[in-house]
């Protein structure tokens, strides 16, 4: 038997990841056979119990191969702190850009959102995705607290529930793309939908004051002239 080099073992480990995302995807991963997986990959069964001890570890390290979009971190390009609500938008609209852009992130969030019924020995992929969405939905309550002191806010607001449905938005909006991709735009229609709801949070701007240059009120019309009775006819 010929050894293969840890290269090799490692690029076929790959082809059974890349098999599995397709074969997930398509079946759902309760209907998916590590049969399935392995004539997609174009390897035996033996080759995936090399490297994996059954599907819930195959589906584990899939899923530990990629990240979802609201583990991308920090958005690149954002405006600069003196622009929270700026900085806000572009930060709750950033996991729209990874998903539309990214076709694995698009695959592994079809098939974790979807596909996949959360049993126990799937549970730690449950466990790491509300880890995901709870640390930007504290991130975006960071910076709604940066908007507030800076009085850009309406005062009265819970922050904690202004963050919850932001990211309520953008959650539902990347559900419902995946669920048909191509139905509408995800960044065009994502940007607009944020950006109303942040403009709803805004503090009311301040009354102009009155022109000095306005124009002065018009100055009374003369009463008219009462009309003269004509003067009585002698007889």
């Amino acid at each position: 038997m010929v050894r293969r080099t840890k290269a090799e073992a490692e690029s076929t480990r790959h082809q059974i990841l890349d098999a599995a995302e397709r074969e997930f995807l398509a079946r759902g991963v309760a209907h998916t056979r590590l049969q399935d997986v392995a004539v997609a990959a174009g390897v035996t069964r033996g080759a995936i119990y090399w490297h994996f001890e059954d599907k819930a570890a195959l589906f584990n390290a899939m899923m530990e191969r990629a990240f979802l979009p609201c583990e991308a971190g920090e958005c690149p390009g954002c405006p600069p702190a003196d622009d929270p609500l700026g900085r806000l938008m572009r930060q709750a609209t950033w996991p729209l850009r990874v998903l539309a852009e990214n076709e694995q992130v698009q695959r592994v969030f079809r098939i974790a959102m979807h596909q996949t019924e959360y049993t126990e020995e799937l549970a730690s992929v449950q466990q790491r995705y509300l880890e995901g969405i709870n640390q930007f939905r504290d991130d975006l309550q960071a910076q709604l607290e940066v908007a507030s002191q800076a009085g850009l806010l309406r005062p009265g607001l819970s922050l904690k529930a202004v963050a919850l449905g932001l990211f309520a938005l953008v959650d539902g909006l990347m559900h419902h793309w995946t669920l048909q991709p191509g139905g509408f735009d995800l960044v065009e229609c994502g940007d607009a939908a944020v950006k109303a709801y942040v403009n709803g949070l805004r503090a009311a701007l301040p009354a102009a004051p009155p022109s000095a240059t306005a124009a002065a009120p018009a100055a009374p019309g003369r009463a008219p002239r009462a009309r003269r009775s004509p003067p009585a006819r002698s007889t």
